[in-house]
């Protein structure tokens, strides 16, 4: 069988293309190398095929179909044994062949690709010929296609043109349109530069005006300045005569002076007896101590402030803390992350609870701790330590701005100790009034 498919003497396997594969004769040879490949053995198939063994028809048609064609060409054995398969599926037109004589009603493309597999005497022709009949076929449809591509262009150059005097219409109307608004904004431009004229001429004759009003006015300055002058010459004779007067009234004075003096007299002497009568003591405090200054052995201002503490002296927050009804409120993730930041959220949070407890336990003072809620991927489950009120801030609230809540909460006068190293808030509490120490105060004292 192999034999007769195109290896014995008198066939068309001594025939040459000498042209290349018509591109549509070429996969329709593909396809019959793809569907007689499912029917080989791997050991049948060349070594360079038989990676696709397993693949299905279509498949192995579209990622080997350049490894086929060359087998095909190249390997006279398989070409045989691909020969002998569509044989068996297409005996008509291989029977057809054979004889010379193929249906006419059979496609060329279809004839040619069986021709070339099976080698019959002039396959050669048979196959120039279905590409010299595709090449006719593309030149039939490319002229059909041309033909429709110039009908289709012809219409729209038709649209184009009906769609130019369209636009040629209503630029003309918008042409005329915008004519008789550029009149109109003519006729605006001129009654325009008609009022600038007037408001010149107005303006001019405002600028005249003001000049006659300035001069009018230099004028009364000048009268004004002559009459200052005129008052002040008059007001230097009478200080004049005021002074000759209150001498003249100092050299007639002895007589009243007698008369007062005799009258004071008898008011002191009535202050005397009326003293006795009351029995009024004598006068323990005088006028001398009253003026504010240092007496001996005691202790000035400065002193003072020698025994005050540092701010950074961590004995402040016991004095804060004494205070009547002193609420200290704290700033958590900035004091943990100032004393022990390598540690995990939940540990920082523990331990710094854990000795704000044991503060509150030794000074009796409300405790409040505060941390920020963005720190949280879900909700804390937290048994607050005795004595401390434990915070979060909720979405979108920092817990800088929950600190500045709680101390605007408290009413006026009442100690709020506030730490936090953080400079904004530490300003922002000291304006509400609390009072701001910094974490590592806080870290020393608890220490």
């Amino acid at each position: 069988m192999v034999e007769s498919a195109g290896g014995g003497p008198g066939d068309g396997a001594a025939e040459v293309l000498d042209r290349p594969l018509p591109d549509g004769v070429r996969r329709r040879v593909v396809q019959i190398v793809s569907d007689g490949f499912g029917g080989l053995t791997v050991g049948e198939l060349p070594a360079q095929l038989r990676q696709y063994a397993r693949f299905a028809p279509n498949r192995r048609a579209k990622f080997a179909g350049n490894a086929m064609a060359a087998a095909l060409e190249t390997d006279a054995l398989f070409r045989q044994r691909i020969a002998e398969k569509f044989r068996e599926a297409q005996p008509e037109l291989s029977g057809a062949l054979d004889s010379g004589s193929p249906t006419p009603a059979a496609d060329p493309l279809d004839v040619a690709a069986a021709a070339y597999v099976l080698r019959p005497v002039g396959w050669v022709k048979l196959v120039t010929a279905a590409g010299e009949e595709a090449q006719r076929a593309d030149a039939e449809r490319a002229d059909d296609e041309t033909r429709a591509e110039l009908a289709r262009l012809r219409e729209e150059l038709d649209r184009a043109r009906e769609q130019s005097r369209a636009d040629t219409e209503r630029l003309r109307t918008e042409l005329d349109a915008a004519r008789k608004e550029a009149e109109s904004v003519h006729r605006k431009l001129r009654s325009a530069l008609s009022d600038v004229k007037r408001g010149e001429a107005a303006l001019r004759k405002a600028q005249a005006e003001t000049e006659a009003v300035r001069a009018e006015g230099q004028t009364q300055v000048s009268a004004a300045e002559s009459e200052a002058r005129r008052l002040k010459a008059r007001l230097g004779e009478a200080e004049a005569a005021l002074e000759a007067a209150r001498r003249a009234a100092r050299e007639g004075r002895s007589v009243e002076d007698m008369r007062v003096r005799l009258l004071l007299d008898t008011v002191l002497d009535a202050a005397q007896g009326l003293r006795r009568e009351l029995a009024l003591p004598p006068v323990s405090v005088r006028p001398a101590e009253t003026v504010d200054a240092v007496e001996p052995g005691r202790m000035t201002p400065k002193d003072i402030a020698a025994r005050a503490l540092s701010e950074n002296d961590p004995a402040i927050i016991d004095q804060l803390l004494a205070l009547p009804q002193a609420h200290l409120v704290v700033d958590g993730y900035n004091v943990t992350k100032t004393g022990y930041p390598q540690m995990p959220l939940e540990k920082q949070r523990l331990r710094l609870l854990g000795q704000l407890s044991q503060l509150a336990a030794q000074t009796g003072a409300e405790v409040t701790c505060v941390f920020d809620g963005a720190e949280l991927a879900a909700p804390v489950l937290l048994a607050p330590p005795r004595g401390v009120r434990v915070l979060f801030s909720k979405a979108g609230v920092t817990a800088d701005e929950l600190i500045r809540q709680l101390v605007r909460a408290e009413p006026p006068g009442r100690p709020v100790i506030v730490v936090s190293t953080d400079r904004e808030v530490a300003d922002g509490v000291a304006k509400a009034g609390a009072r701001p120490v910094a974490s590592a105060v806080l870290l020393k004292r608890l220490s």
